[in-house]
């Protein structure tokens, strides 16, 4: 009897071995689950995105509204009665030289150091 119960002990530790740390366990079992919330996720965003691309495609089919904004952002096209402004933002300059290096540069310059123009070399 001792013998019985030694062996279904040992039996039992085997087990209970297999089935947490086994190739079908508990551990795999929980990584197999997070991979498919991880994927349902994934799956939804893609879901979501065909919805926006399904819904542009209609756009583009139906109406014009989609192809004139599609013209103006990807090809930078205007309409017939539109005029077309251009911002450019003011270049800065980070290194600007020092106030005495643009005095020598204005008296060797073309301009004397009040601003006018050298007369002489206009002529």
């Amino acid at each position: 009897m001792k013998y019985l119960a030694g062996v279904l002990l040992i039996l039992l530790v085997l087990l209970q071995y297999r089935l947490w740390f086994g190739d079908a366990g508990v551990r795999e079992v929980n990584l197999l689950q997070a991979e498919i919330e991880h994927q349902k996720a994934d799956n939804e965003l893609l879901r979501e995105r065909n919805r926006t691309l399904s819904a542009e495609v209609q756009d583009l089919k139906k109406g014009t509204t989609a192809i004139e904004e599609r013209a103006r952002t990807d090809l930078g096209m205007v309409g017939q009665r539109e005029t077309f402004y251009q911002v450019v933002p003011a270049k800065t300059t980070v290194n600007a030289p020092p106030p005495e290096s643009d005095a020598r540069v204005a008296k060797t310059g073309s301009e004397a150091p009040n601003g006018q123009h050298d007369r002489q070399r206009d002529r």
